[in-house]
């Protein structure tokens, strides 16, 4: 083939590879030696020039591994090799690739005529910007005359394939990486889709209409079909494209009273987008009736297929209701401005075929239960909820109207129903079509009530009667399915094992469900409640209660879900659906959700039928009801006070809506409440011992959530069995058996509590109240005479552990008010740490809580301090990591490093992470910025305590812990502040140290961490700006430290400046660089240049000098003169000279990056 690149071949030659890849590929295959096979391959991959080897060996070979792998190596060579490549060598690679699947389109093989099509398209995009108008006509002739089906089916079908390639190529999601900045591939997009996507459409099309009759007329499988799927395939994902360079009509008033959304819906699952292409797409996709013939193209399918019931899942089936669904989101100017008119008719003629699929719902669910297939009934359920994110709530009900005496949302209804069921009655794990279709139907449901004007009814009133009946079935269901695995052992068998948050995500859609009729659900699960408690009284504890308990558990956290939403760490309203119903209620103990709420809260019921369950789903109902209905918004934060809603009258939902607002707080109910959750807090925490969920949900989401909140915290810290509490907490031994990480979060919890304390003084005795002994008892441990001889004792190490974990719950709970109280107790313990320090140097645990203690009391310490308690804080530390030195107590890590295995192993080096982090914490801004003011004598120096610290961590991590993610972000996040905020002190550093620091920095420049990447980018750039500036003011900066390298004539010592120079510019030249990087790469390469001028001219003529090829020479040459000449580039490292440089690197990179990492 004339232009071919790679020259004259040599026969003997091209024998040779191919056998040695065959052999690889053999090798592979049967996982024998697969090290040095890969080897093979990859020097296939990475040589310069195969093109002819791999021509040859896709021509010749008989085994398909190796031609697959020729296609890849023509791939890469080229992309990597784009700049070195005449146009004619180009076109030629492409149309090689091009004729090469045309010809093989009757190939078994169709791994490999995929893979050659992809490298057609990825060379293809790469010359898009270079290649003509003329030139891409002449490569798609071929293409479109063999879609039309002018060359047979098989190379229609190979056709097709190639443009769904392309398309995906081109799309900014799927797209192959090129080393190119965004801006190209955009560009690539924005023409594909102005100039060429509509035409692969028509094309496409063609080749539907031209096989549709042989394939409905033919008895068996014709080629012709495979060519049609692949068509419809090809239609859907053209379809699929974000198309963003559409002009859109303006919204009007009548197209939004025409029910349809002008937004797009943003979903919980599934991927939403509207199909908005332009009214330059109206006349193939509106005008022509193409979506009905679509649809009647698929119902006679159908039909003529209806005796076999997997027919749904052919390929044929499958792309044709991929397309239909799609369909269903067009939107846009693509239809006519009508206002609305033409797209609602598209909508009901699609949903009248739709229908087929998926009604009548117990019919079909009959039938997937018998062996049919299901993916005709799921496809039906994502058209329906593509229609629902297009339209309200009541345009969507009123869709089936035209052709039933009953809506969309009644049919929606029975659907839900029906998966519920399966859902629930499924015995097996391998039927997942209940828990796919519910997930659909759910979020359909999620679309037409998620978001609902409360002033506007969403849905008819059938609407509201088919959700409530539907609810109705739901519970029953559930409360079935619940009683039924009350007696069973293992949780498999239990019908909600799933993940939490996949259950209240489940809940909560139930819950919208129930509020869409609140009138019938809100009773009915009172009545459901009242039956279950007039069981176990009945009972009276004659007979097991075991499967009323449990039905209670699931109605309790149902229950929670309708009454109150989610929303962690928000101030959470009562649902509006709530509010504005129940208008013709009048007295306060009349309203239903208030009579659901205190049944719910009743504490006799659980005097007598207790069970760790049962506490769990009573204590999670708990924090969402009072975080909802004891803090309402409006009353918490004074925008409606009691007085004006009590003026609002007795009119209507405005009544109802004052009672939610205020009925907790009552006649003092709210306190009871309060009290309440303290006593059972207590009972949870003390009683159920080893019930760790309970706990933890005790002290992290009921108390925190109680505390978190000033009006509830308010009145909280006046209750006596708060006060009860606190007490227990601080002097009592019932608490000690929670674990360490509860015995933390209660006591920030109980610490966050002083906040909401109103008098100073008072909020300053309860602290000490509650962390005096606690404190007092630590130091009592430190200062027992017979400490050496005791504490070894397990009771002794434990209770040392949890007074250590107390004491850091408390310092995360540092606020401006509660600061003073707790640093005076940190300033307590710090003697008595370090004694500790001591005596625990062999015990990891202790000395990892020591660590993290003191980490957590500078970071929450450090905004507050003046310079005097700064500076004893800093003291403190610095003796702390002195006595950690000098007993090596880090010794063990270099030992046992190199044997490391997971991310689970290097978790027993915790002391590291907690050192680098009391680095980081110490170096932060607020410390230095007090520091700097704090210079009298005896005042330590921030800048010893870090270099301290550094000469303790820095040997104990090996490059091998460096391999572990968290420890590494630690590691340089400390590096690269040190650095930038003391790189003078590295002058002053000895060998050892500086070597360690620059190894590490030359490691972390290697990283595939783009945040440790980018942080020892920093690093470099404040090393080489320091030793830049100090050189303009004639001083030596760091050219008192020497890197010792290897050179040509063996080892030679280098300055910092030129050995970062060295790797920077071979990590930009030759490594696989990320463009989004560049401007970090810019801001650490700029100083190192103006400090190694000679150098850097030296390695530019090395590089060229090495270039065999004129072109390439000539070329590099020009980019290294733009990248310090262009933009007015001078000599200064301000704002103003760095962006320039950014922009000339960048420019830099995108020219070379066609040519320069070539091996």
């Amino acid at each position: 083939m004339q232009g071919f690149p790679g020259g004259a071949p040599d026969p003997q030659q091209l024998q040779a590879t191919m056998v040695a890849i065959e052999q690889a590929c053999s090798l592979i295959q049967l996982h024998m030696n697969p090290s040095e096979a890969e080897k093979v391959i990859s020097s296939l991959h990475l040589s310069l020039m195969p093109y002819q080897a791999c021509r040859f060996i896709l021509e010749t070979s008989q085994m398909p591994n190796a031609r697959f792998q020729a296609a890849g190596a023509i791939g890469d060579a080229a992309i990597r090799e784009w700049g070195i490549l005449t146009d004619d060598n180009k076109r030629c690679l492409i149309l090689f690739c091009l004729n090469y699947v045309m010809e093989h389109a009757n190939s078994p093989d169709g791994y490999v005529q995929s893979k050659v099509s992809a490298v057609a398209a990825r060379l293809l995009k790469r010359g898009w910007v270079e290649f003509s108008d003329q030139e891409k006509a002449a490569i798609f002739f071929e293409v479109e005359q063999s879609i039309r089906g002018i060359h047979g089916p098989n190379r229609q079908f190979a056709a097709i394939n190639f443009l769904e390639t392309l398309v995906s190529e081109f799309s900014p999601s799927t797209a192959s990486a090129m080393g190119l900045p965004k801006e190209f591939h955009e560009q690539c997009e924005r023409s594909l889709e102005l100039h060429f996507l509509k035409d692969f459409y028509c094309w496409a099309q063609s080749a539907v209409f031209n096989t549709a009759d042989k394939i409905l007329n033919s008895n068996v499988t014709i080629p012709e079909e495979r060519a049609c799927s692949a068509a419809l395939r090809l239609m859907f994902q053209i379809l699929s494209w974000n198309f963003k360079h559409t002009v859109e009509h303006a919204s009007s008033d009548a197209k939004i009273n025409s029910g349809l959304r002008i937004d797009t819906i943003n979903l919980k699952k599934f991927e939403c987008s509207l199909v908005k292409p332009g009214s330059m797409w109206r006349d193939i996709l509106i005008s022509s009736g193409h979506t009905t013939w679509v649809l009647n193209f698929y119902t006679t399918l159908r039909q003529k297929y209806s005796y076999d019931t997997l027919w749904g899942d052919s390929p044929i089936a499958v792309s044709c209701r991929q397309l239909i669904v799609q369909l269903c989101s067009l939107a846009g100017s693509v239809f006519p401005n009508d206002n609305g008119d033409a797209q609602i008719k598209h909508l009901m003629m699609i949903l009248s075929a739709v229908v087929l699929w998926i009604e009548p719902p117990d019919v079909i669910a009959a039938s997937i239960r018998n062996g049919g297939s299901e993916s005709e009934f799921i496809d039906g359920c994502h058209a329906l909820l593509s229609m629902a994110s297009l339209t309200t709530g009541s345009l969507f009900d009123n869709l089936l109207k035209s052709i039933r005496h009953y809506g969309t949302i009644n049919l929606l209804s029975a659907l839900t129903s029906e998966a519920v069921k399966s859902v629930l009655d499924s015995q097996s794990e391998e039927e997942t079509w209940g828990v796919d279709s519910l997930d659909i139907l759910l979020e359909t449901w999620n679309v037409i009530l998620g978001d609902v004007d409360a002033d506007k009814s969403p849905i008819s009133v059938d609407g509201v009667l088919a959700a409530s009946s539907l609810f109705k079935i739901i519970v029953e269901s559930h409360l079935k399915a619940a009683a039924d695995s009350a007696f069973e052992d293992t949780d498999d068998t239990e019908y909600f094992h799933v993940s939490v948050s996949k259950r209240d995500e489940q809940l909560a859609l139930y819950a919208l469900i129930a509020r869409a009729a609140p009138d019938t659900t809100i009773p009915f699960l009172a009545q459901l409640f009242s039956e279950r408690f007039a069981r176990l009284h009945q009972r009276n504890g004659e007979s097991d209660p075991t499967q009323t308990l449990e039905e209670l558990y699931w109605l309790l956290l149902v229950t929670s879900h309708v009454l109150t939403d989610s929303g962690e760490g928000e101030t959470l309203l009562i649902p509006e659906a709530l509010q504005a119903g129940f208008s013709n209620v009048i007295e306060v103990a009349q309203h239903p959700v208030v009579a659901l709420s205190w049944q719910c809260l009743d504490p006799g019921i659980r005097e007598k039928y207790f069970s760790p369950r049962l506490m769990e789903a009573v204590i999670w109902f708990l924090a969402r009801w009072v975080a909802t209905y004891l803090v309402p918004l409006d009353v918490s934060r004074g925008l409606v006070s009691r007085g004006e809603i009590d003026s609002i009258g007795t009119n209507g939902s405005q009544h109802s809506r004052k009672l939610l607002n205020s009925f907790a707080w009552e006649n003092n109910q709210g306190e009871l409440v309060l009290d309440f959750v303290v006593l059972i807090s207590m009972l949870a925490l003390t009683t159920y011992q080893g019930e760790s969920e309970l706990q933890t949900l005790t002290c992290q989401k009921l108390l925190a959530t109680v505390v978190r909140r000033k009006h509830t915290c308010t009145y909280l810290v006046q209750l006596d069995s708060w006060r009860d509490l606190t007490r227990a907490f601080a002097s009592g031994r019932s608490l000690l058996s929670l674990s360490g990480r509860l015995q933390r979060s209660l006591a920030e919890t109980l610490a966050c509590a002083a906040s909401c304390i109103k008098d100073p003084e008072a909020s300053a005795q309860y602290l000490r109240d509650l962390m005096g002994p606690i404190a007092g008892c630590l130091v009592e441990n430190a200062s027992r005479s017979d400490l050496k001889s005791v504490a070894q004792q397990a009771d002794v190490i434990y209770m040392v552990c949890c007074l250590l974990e107390r004491l850091r719950g408390a310092a995360r709970a540092a606020q401006p008010r509660t600061q003073k109280v707790l640093f005076e107790m940190g300033r307590t313990v710090m003697n008595p740490l370090l004694t500790l320090l001591e005596i625990y140097k062999n015990q990891s645990t202790v000395v990892y809580m020591i660590l993290k203690f003191v980490v957590d009391f500078v970071d929450g310490q450090a905004v507050f301090l003046d310079a005097k308690e700064t500076s004893a804080l800093v003291s403190f530390c610095l003796r702390l990591l002195q006595i950690y030195s000098s007993h090596n107590i880090g010794k063990v890590m270099l030992s046992v490093s190199s044997s490391l295995r997971s991310e689970s192993q290097a978790e027993k080096y915790k002391d590291l992470r907690a050192l680098l982090r009391l680095l980081t914490n110490i170096c932060s801004k607020d410390l230095v910025g007090f520091l700097s003011d704090c210079d009298g004598e005896g005042s330590p120096d921030i800048a010893e305590v870090i270099y301290v610290g550094l000469d303790i961590v820095t040997p104990l991590i090996s490059l091998d812990l460096l391999k572990y993610p968290k420890l590494s972000r630690d590691y340089f996040v400390l590096m690269s502040l040190l650095l930038e905020v003391y790189p003078e002190k590295v002058a002053h550093l000895n060998s050892d140290a500086f070597a360690r620091i620059i190894g590490s920095l030359d490691f972390g420049l290697r990283n595939q961490d783009t945040d440790v990447f980018e942080r020892c980018l920093t690093a470099v750039n404040a090393l080489a700006s320091y030793h830049f500036k100090e050189r303009l003011k004639g001083r030596g900066g760091l050219n008192s430290q020497l890197m010792e390298s290897e050179g040509s004539g063996g080892k030679v010592q280098e300055s910092i400046s030129s050995h970062f120079l060295r790797i920077l510019l071979q990590i930009l030249l030759f490594e696989d660089f990320r463009l989004e990087l560049a401007g970090h790469a810019a801001d650490a390469l700029l100083p190192l240049l103006f400090c190694e001028q000679e150098l850097y001219q030296r390695l530019v003529h090395e590089l060229l000098e090495k270039q065999q090829n004129p072109t390439m020479k000539s070329r590099l040459a020009t980019a290294f003169h733009n990248l310090t000449s262009s933009n007015n580039l001078s000599s200064s490292l301000d704002r103003l000279n760095r962006q320039r440089f950014r922009k000339n690197l960048l420019s830099f990179l995108v020219d070379v990056s066609s040519f320069m990492q070539i091996k």
